[in-house]
């Protein structure tokens, strides 16, 4: 495998990818026009891991098996203390067994992870 996209499902597509686009500075992909005319946005993190956003009444009706499927992620930066300190909501860092770590929210209050790399 040479990319891993992961698939995340949201009440409000436009307000969480402006959340990710503002605060990551993350490009976008493409934008994709579903059946139900709502629209699925995929970002590019790096050049191997996108996130690909759905809209939860989507997913609720073309594959409800998988709406509730919410993996906790985590992701890895070198400007961890940076992060921390710009992240709106961010907690407190932590050791984890060796691993300093925080996490912060999203508009929609889903939690994140931010390991220090």
């Amino acid at each position: 495998m040479n990319k891993t996209r992961i698939m995340l499902y949201v009440k409000d597509v436009d307000r969480v990818v402006q959340f990710w686009q503002e605060t990551f500075d993350l490009p976008l992909v493409a934008t994709n026009e579903l059946a139900d005319g709502s629209q699925n946005v995929v970002l590019q993190m790096n050049a191997g891991t996108e996130l690909s956003f759905f809209s939860r009444a989507f997913i609720q009706a073309h594959s409800p098996e998988v709406l509730d499927n919410v993996p906790s992620l985590m992701f890895f930066s070198e400007n961890f203390e940076t992060l921390h300190e710009q992240l709106a909501g961010a907690t407190p860092i932590v050791d984890d067994n060796g691993q300093l770590a925080f996490g912060f929210p999203d508009p929609e209050g889903t939690y994140f992870a931010v390991g220090k790399a």
